[in-house]
């Protein structure tokens, strides 16, 4: 009798194996959702997705491109229009001679080179101190890199205005240059500070853990030494990460207020996020608002040439790949 039984339960357990057919995972996770694919086949349920697709769009686009757009339009615009109708496409026409009287009376080329040579600096030495310091912490590892790593990592909690103070004297009475002598109205008072960013240097360090070390054992068997192996083996392969940081450090250049009005005094030296400020209020509003649209064609432009690096890595996915 216990033979008996245990056979007929055998054959059921068989039976239901193999009368239940196992979804395939693909149609399992097609499943998953808020909608599922049956409800997403109706009429009315694309209706409603495809509506609400719209109005995203449609609200993110106003959102993001909506004071850039209204700028651009305001920056071709008489003043008396832009305060009587802000949002009016021209009632009396476009005011081009704006635009030239932002460039030449506001002296906007002088603060824009300026700006350029600012931002050019704080990327170099931002991009030299982050690539040299994650390849020594992830590449050479020496033995008191985790020590490093971890001062580095602390920094991060350290408030910017708290060093405010120290910088500035450092920047009035350098050490090792002697007591008469000052980096005020110079532009390494604005690059050196900039250089030391700890997020860069633990993004880039983070971004060569992932690198292959088959490849810098390899090289190193044949013969690379140190400088070798980071200029021509670890930079190569670290171009997304080089793009990010670029993009990362131009832009945070691009829009300093506070340090270079503090280091750089003299307005023939000043940017244009310095100098802007200072003389909105003897420019006509207009005349100020084209100096505004032509400040905003870098960083515009910044985002045109890398959203490449940003939408392939999904912003900072490729360097923070695990």
């Amino acid at each position: 009798m216990t033979t008996t039984s245990t056979t007929i339960d055998v054959h059921r357990r068989e039976g239901l194996r193999r009368g239940i057919r196992r979804r395939p995972k693909s149609e399992e996770q097609g499943d998953r959702g808020i909608v599922s694919d049956f409800d997403r086949r109706k009429r009315s349920t694309k209706l409603g997705m495809s509506a609400v697709h719209v109005f995203l769009l449609v609200g993110l686009a106003l959102a993001g491109l909506g004071p850039i757009l209204w700028l651009a339009k305001a920056a071709v615009t008489p003043t008396q229009d832009t305060l009587r109708q802000p949002f009016a496409l021209w009632p009396n026409g476009i005011d081009w001679a704006n635009l030239s009287s932002a460039w030449n009376d506001i002296h906007i080329d002088q603060y824009f080179f300026n700006t350029i040579v600012i931002a050019a600096g704080a990327w170099f030495f931002q991009l030299l101190v982050a690539t040299t310091a994650g390849y020594a912490l992830s590449v050479l590892r020496p033995a008191y890199a985790k020590v490093l790593n971890g001062l580095v990592l602390a920094t991060l909690f350290i408030p910017s205005v708290v060093l405010l103070v120290p910088l500035y004297l450092t920047i009035v009475s350098p050490p090792l240059l002697g007591r008469d002598y000052s980096l005020l109205n110079n532009y390494v008072a604005v690059w050196l500070p900039m250089a030391a960013n700890a997020f860069n240097i633990l993004l880039v360090k983070r971004f060569f853990d992932n690198l292959p070390r088959e490849v810098f054992e390899a090289a190193r068997t044949d013969g690379a030494g140190p400088v070798r192996l980071f200029w021509s083996i670890v930079l190569p392969m670290s171009r997304p990460i080089l793009g990010v940081v670029s993009v990362f450090a131009i832009i945070a250049a691009w829009k300093d207020y506070l340090w270079p009005m503090l280091v750089l005094p003299d307005p023939a030296v000043q940017p244009l996020s310095v100098r802007l400020p200072a003389v909105q209020s003897q420019t006509e509003l207009d005349v100020f608002l084209a100096a505004l649209a032509i400040a905003t064609l870098i960083p515009i432009a910044m985002f045109l040439v890398f959203q490449s690096v940003f939408l392939r890595s999904a912003g900072l996915g490729g360097a923070v790949k695990g």
